[in-house]
């Protein structure tokens, strides 16, 4: 639109398969994919990569006042960031005692530290809320750094912990799936799969995230296919049909003579297309009009 105010932005990430966030490269307008940046975020200054270089984006694409980008990152900056991380499965694992300590219904699943030790975050979950105060006091002591408690549900855990999917790959979560969408019973409806929780849930329970991948494609194709039930004209004669298969684009016709083939959509389409034969109806009637002027 004409006038419209194209912000200049940079895309940085945190973490691998995670969500890509703008901010305002200010005067590093320069900054190339690949390179590390100080940035300021609602939790303070983070690391973060450069996944997108500065560009200009259309303002809607901005969510929020875009906080800026402090500096690039000194070979310092990293160096303390792979050296706390490298603490966090200790602080993890003495987090986890001092939660047992309190007797605190929680599991805790990852400790992080930002790159300067000054802020750690443990994740955990939990069935209902749970009051941790006491147990912030005493991390707080034991760490020296800002602690934060952080509840997540059960699709975060299983992107934080990772682990292999019934198809036998890394879950797409943690590997490569940046945000969850919505996934609902009617994509394993429209799939034709079995209904049953244990066949269509990941590992957290929850319905699989591959059932949105090809709902579309399902819902258009079982859209040009005839349903189960109607009958057609097929290039083998009359029948109903029987079965779809939406993978091979075709259907089962059972024919008048309880025969059963297998039509692909092409064929009915071209069916559908071809010309209708000429008929003998309009040479009948001239027929008949020469006999009856005989008769006369």
């Amino acid at each position: 639109m004409k006038g419209e105010t194209m912000p200049l932005v940079v895309g940085i990430r945190f973490h691998p398969a995670t969500k890509v966030y703008y901010f305002d490269p200010g005067e590093l307008t320069d900054l190339q994919e690949g390179e590390y940046v100080v940035v300021e975020t609602s939790r303070g200054e983070e690391i973060g990569k450069v996944v997108i270089a500065p560009r200009q984006v259309a303002e809607q694409e901005v969510v929020g006042r875009l906080k800026g980008v402090q500096r690039r990152a000194t070979a310092q900056d990293l160096v303390q960031a792979v050296y706390y991380r490298h603490k966090e499965q200790e602080a993890l694992e003495r987090c986890q005692e001092k939660v047992r300590e309190h007797g605190l219904p929680m599991k805790v699943i990852r400790a992080e530290y930002n790159y300067d030790g000054s802020r750690l975050v443990f994740f955990f979950t939990a069935e209902k809320r749970v009051d941790f105060r006491q147990l912030v006091q005493d991390l707080s002591r034991a760490f020296k750094a800002r602690i934060e408690l952080r509840q997540i549900g059960v699709r975060d855990e299983a992107k934080i912990l990772g682990g292999i999917g019934r198809c036998g790959l890394p879950l797409c979560c943690a590997s490569w799936l940046t945000e969850f969408h919505p996934v609902s019973i009617k994509m394993a409806k429209h799939q034709d799969l079995p209904l049953s929780p244990v066949e269509i849930s990941g590992m957290c329970g929850r319905l699989l995230c591959c059932l949105a991948y090809e709902d579309d494609y399902y819902v258009k194709t079982k859209e040009e296919l005839p349903k189960v039930g109607t009958e057609i004209e097929t290039p083998h004669g009359r029948g109903k049909v029987v079965q779809v298969n939406v993978i091979k684009e075709s259907v089962q016709i059972e024919l008048e003579s309880q025969v059963t083939v297998e039509v692909s959509q092409q064929e009915l389409s071209d069916m559908t297309k071809a010309p209708a034969e000429p008929s003998d109806r309009p040479r009948s009637r001239k027929r008949r009009r020469r006999s009856k002027s005989r008769t006369s």
